[in-house]
Formats: structure tokens, sequence, C-alpha cells
């Protein structure tokens, strides 16, 4: 399976990490075209939305660190600590920059002295975070992609 490796970086762990943070941008897509008969190609580079690709990626890291190395290695540590800052992040700071954003637009919209849009080109990026359950499937995703590619390719 060494092929397999060599394909993109030529490190398992990073592959398996960007390979489920790939799959996770498509699922996105086929969520939103089930949930809202719609394509919405935005989402094979953005972020937010079901599942979380920064969920899946950094799981997939630790997942695949854990099985190559060991689940009480200082490496699987590393990654654990650092897939729980990111799920953090992804849940709480960037949830949160949502709501503003959504609250700024809607203050743009209703606006009635000033045109919004003379103060701003566009509106606000609202799908910025993570509810707890896209972070929750995304981190499901990853850990299942980085234990399975680890297992299946190394």
């Amino acid at each position: 399976m060494r092929n397999a490796v060599d394909f993109l970086t030529g490190n398992l762990i990073i592959n398996l990490a960007f390979l489920a943070w790939a799959v996770a941008q498509v699922l996105k897509l086929l969520v939103t075209l089930i949930s809202e008969r719609r394509w919405d190609w935005q989402h094979i580079l953005s972020s937010g939305g079901m599942p979380s690709s920064h969920s899946a990626c950094v799981c997939s890291c630790a997942a695949a660190v854990g099985y190559l190395y060991g689940l009480d290695s200082a490496l699987f540590a590393i990654a654990a600590v650092l897939a729980a800052v990111v799920m953090y992040d992804a849940f709480n700071v960037r949830q949160e920059t949502g709501k503003q954003a959504r609250i700024l637009n809607y203050m743009m919209e209703h606006w009635s002295q000033m045109k919004p849009e003379e103060i701003f080109d566009r509106a606000l990026k609202e799908l910025i975070g993570h509810t707890p359950l896209q972070v929750l499937m995304g981190a499901l995703l990853g850990i299942a992609m980085g234990w399975g590619g680890a297992y299946f390719l190394s």
C-alpha cells in the first residue's frame, strides 16, 4: 500500500487528514442538495455546515496517530489536544461569530437612515461555526477515516 501513501504527500497521517477534510466538504455539498434541493458549489471550499471538515481533519489525524503510535504515546496526546482545541473553536468561537454576522446582516437590511451597501460591499458570512452535532459528525468521520485508513494502509 506504499503507493497510496506516496500519492499526495508521502505521509500517511497527512494524507488521511486531507482525505477526511475532502470527504467532509463533498458531504456538505450532498447534505445541501438533499436538504435544500439545490447544488451549492461554494460548500466545496467553505467553512461551516454539516459535517465539520475541521473536526474531520483533526480527528482523522489523531485517530491515525493513535492507531500507528498507540493511544498512550506522546504523539497521540498532542494530536488529541490539538483536535480538542480545533473542535472547541469550531463550535464556540466560530459559531458565535456566525450569530453576530446574522445580527449585523439583519441590522443592515433594516437600516433606514443609510444604505448598508454604502458602508459594506457585501453581506457578512453567517455560516462560519458549527453546531455540536456538526462537530460530532465531523469528529466521527475523521476518527473512522484516520483509524480505518491507518489500519488498511499501514
